[in-house]
């Protein structure tokens, strides 16, 4: 079949194209976008549509990059087509973002053509990823751990709500009374081809030279990992392709099953917090409850594009038989929190508010029962979005007003007196504690949280750090008086608590 009627049985077949619209076309003047645009070109009459060029310079490849912008507005003045050229400092943006440059110029080239799209009031953005982009994507996916979603790969036609933008760009979609769309008339066109569709029509292309740059993960998949699996199976890439096919389908089935429970097990929802009926969610098959649980993710917090698979497994371990008052941490600060009949995924602070525990939302938390701590090092709470710091310091290094009162992050200690041999756990029954201050008397700690006002539903939560002896530091009020820093002390262990990153890994 002819590159042009294959693309156009694509276009038929997933409804890409809305006749008598404006099509944003996405071209870097490679290969791939200079042939879709070709393509689209010749359809236009077709689909009596309105081709809109455009191009984000990234700031990253220098003069190579300027070559590029003045390529693609060369090649839409030949082909009388409108153009847009814009630029974006894209390693500052990875910077303030805290992304991988490359995640960085993903967000910024999709916000960019969201922007665009509104104002011209296009329906479709045309992109020119094809089937090996596909293949690398599921590849990319299975090796960085992903669920279905993921393993699917990449959809002919996208909901633009769907993608990982900047936030201008997500309150452009929520503002717009028509939907935009995503498209990918190449998807299930080889690499191959496209080639062959270029060099048939002597089209003029550019050369990233990025694209062989090894230190790029994709770029390592397409270069190094795909030629050892063609060893072992000559068509790797089909059966990738075909597998992703087979899960889509899946996944729909599931998402149409979860809309539908999600009228019977959801019995609140707002843009702060989504209750759960608690007993017709444990009814649910568990891949109804992965599902619904990522669907209020995604509800609570719409530009998160990617979900870290412990955070889910976490929670619903939790759901499945914790007790009431049981929490688990879920990204961007979202928690979901078990009540008697009911649990509830919500913003952090919301969630705390409701327990009575607002006060706290700075605060560091445990999830579980006991965590042993690495000292001198770094420990993550599991469950918990905190990570504890220890460092030994000397004690003329003592921050100057260090001691003057309780902080709720962080301590110093003295070496000799506390050792490093350190945990931080839940309290005990009959646990006491001898608070600096208290010239040397010992109150329990159920007192101490009571005086502190500490609401019952979070004392449970309230780190601990002891070591084999003693009660170091009820973390969030004063140390112990066994444990603070005097004049004859030489080291001292500093310990601060931090958010973990977002993007922090808790590797199964």
């Amino acid at each position: 079949m002819d590159l042009l009627d294959q693309v156009s049985d694509t276009i038929a077949r997933y409804r890409l194209i809305t006749p008598g619209h404006t099509i944003i076309v996405g071209v870097s003047g490679g290969p791939d976008s200079v042939c879709l645009l070709h393509l689209l070109w010749r359809l236009q009459d077709k689909y009596e549509a309105v081709l809109h060029v455009a191009h984000l310079q990234h700031g990253i490849r220098g003069a190579d990059a300027v070559a590029d912008a003045a390529f693609v507005r060369q090649l839409a003045t030949d082909w009388q087509l409108p153009c847009t050229i814009e630029e974006r400092d894209v390693p500052a943006l990875a910077a303030q973002w805290r992304m991988a440059v490359e995640e960085a110029a993903r967000v910024a080239r999709y916000s960019f053509l969201v922007t665009l799209a509104a104002q011209l009031g296009a329906t479709e953005i045309a992109v020119a990823h094809h089937a090996d982009d596909q293949t690398e994507t599921v590849l990319m996916h299975l090796l960085r751990g992903s669920g279905l979603a993921g393993l699917r790969g990449m959809r002919p036609a996208t909901p633009l709500t769907d993608l990982r933008l900047d936030a201008a760009a997500h309150h452009i979609l929520r503002t717009l009374s028509r939907s935009l769309r995503l498209v990918r008339p190449l998807l299930e066109t080889p690499r191959t081809d496209i080639e062959a569709y270029v060099q048939a029509w002597g089209l003029q292309t550019r050369f990233d030279r990025s694209n062989l740059d090894t230190t790029y993960f994709r770029n390592r998949l397409r270069h190094e990992l795909l030629p050892i699996l063609e060893t072992y199976n000559p068509n790797i890439r089909e059966v990738l392709r075909r597998t992703a096919r087979v899960l889509a389908d899946e996944y729909d089935y599931i998402q149409q099953a979860m809309a539908s429970a999600w009228e019977q097990v959801v019995s609140a929802e707002s843009a702060q917090a989504i209750t759960f009926r608690l007993t017709a969610w444990r009814a649910l098959p568990v891949s109804l409850r992965r599902a619904m649980l990522r669907e209020a993710i995604h509800r609570l917090r719409p530009p998160l594009r990617n979900i870290n698979w412990i955070h889910i497994e976490n929670a619903l371990a939790v759901l499945a038989s914790g007790d009431t008052g049981a929490m688990a941490t879920l990204p961007q600060r979202l928690l979901a929190r078990i009540g008697y009949s009911e649990f509830v995924v919500a913003d952090e602070a919301y969630a705390l508010c409701q327990m009575g525990a607002g006060a706290f939302v700075d605060r560091p938390w445990l999830a579980v029962p006991r965590v042993s701590l690495n000292v001198p090092g770094k420990t993550l709470l599991p469950g918990s979005p905190w990570q504890v710091e220890i460092e030994v310091i000397p004690r003329e290094a003592l921050p100057e007003n260090a001691l003057t009162g309780p902080h709720p992050q962080e301590a110093f200690f003295d070496l000799e007196a506390v050792g490093a041999e350190l945990a931080l756990r839940v309290r005990k029954p009959g646990d006491r504690f001898q608070p600096l201050g208290m010239a040397g008397h010992c109150k329990s700690v159920r007192e101490i949280m009571i005086n502190d006002k500490i609401p019952s539903a979070w004392r449970d939560r309230v780190p601990l750090l002891v070591s084999p002896t003693q009660i170091v530091w009820m973390v969030g009020g004063r140390v112990a008086e066994q444990a603070k820093v005097h004049t004859g002390t030489s080291n001292m262990l500093h310990v601060r608590f931090t958010r973990k990153p977002e993007d922090t890994e808790e590797n199964p």
